[in-house]
């Protein structure tokens, strides 16, 4: 089922519940009762724990979508890097060269293709990409330049094949979850309470008041969704793509 039919029924689900429950709490309302004896504390409460939760949500998103910018950053570095390697090499000896070459496409085409749907799917890197990559590196430091020109490309090689390595680490560290548990139980019961201090102010039935309690709670579940969409940066809706790679090199989706 797609994400965001599940975020569609979830909304829908939502707002029926809180629609439902407040047209069963007015029945058992007689009509002579008034809404404006509402207790001041009751409307400085549900105005607090609103605001208190806005912060809240609001902390959770942008750590979340912070997570997601950075990860795709890691994508950044790595492609820009090897690109770096795959470039420079043209100092080196055409049969060195193409080597080299030929192992970054490789590796390359593997990250595209198999490498990343086994991060969506299981949430790790491959072995077969980490061999790639070493293979890479051994390409580079096995060499040894013949030429002074070719040792000036020697350290700057070695220096974009660590900063590549250093990428990959980095996008191994994202490809999981990163809220705690315990954060996804307060934005949750948040949530419930917000929510159902809403019932607190004895709104009434009518078309305003129900069509702004259903979109208030539409909004919330909106937004808990959009939290757990990216917290996964490379699994979910939101998610960081392969674009880098396939900039640099256009030929390693096919």
């Amino acid at each position: 089922m797609s994400e965001w039919l599940v975020l569609t029924l979830a909304m829908v689900v939502v707002c029926a519940v809180v629609l439902a429950v407040t047209v069963l709490q007015q029945r058992r309302i007689g009509d002579d009762d008034d809404p404006s004896e509402t207790p001041d504390v009751i409307e400085y409460m549900t105005m607090m724990i609103g605001v208190v939760y806005a912060i809240v949500l609001g902390l959770a998103i942008a750590g979340v979508w912070e997570g997601r910018s950075a990860a795709q950053d890691h994508v950044r570095n790595e492609a820009q890097a090897l690109h770096e390697v795959h470039e420079r090499v043209r100092v080196y000896p055409t049969a060195v060269r193409d080597r080299i070459r030929a192992d970054v496409d490789t590796y390359v085409s593997h990250v595209v293709t198999t490498e990343w749907r086994t991060m969506k799917n299981q949430g790790q890197l491959t072995a077969e990409g980490t061999r790639l990559l070493d293979k890479v590196r051994h390409d580079v430091t096995d060499y040894q330049p013949k030429t002074d020109f070719e040792a000036q490309a020697y350290q700057p090689l070695l220096d974009q094949i660590t900063a590549a390595d250093d990428a990959r680490n980095a996008r191994a560290d994202s490809t999981g979850a990163t809220m705690p548990g315990v954060v996804w139980f307060g934005l949750i019961t948040g949530g419930l309470v917000t929510i159902g201090m809403v019932f607190a102010l004895q709104i009434r039935r009518t078309a305003r008041e129900l069509i702004l309690a259903g979109l208030f709670s539409a909004l919330i579940a909106f937004l808990l969704f959009l939290v757990w969409d990216l917290d996964a940066p490379y699994s979910r809706g939101v998610a960081a793509t392969v674009e880098p790679f396939l900039m640099l090199f256009p030929h390693a989706g096919g």
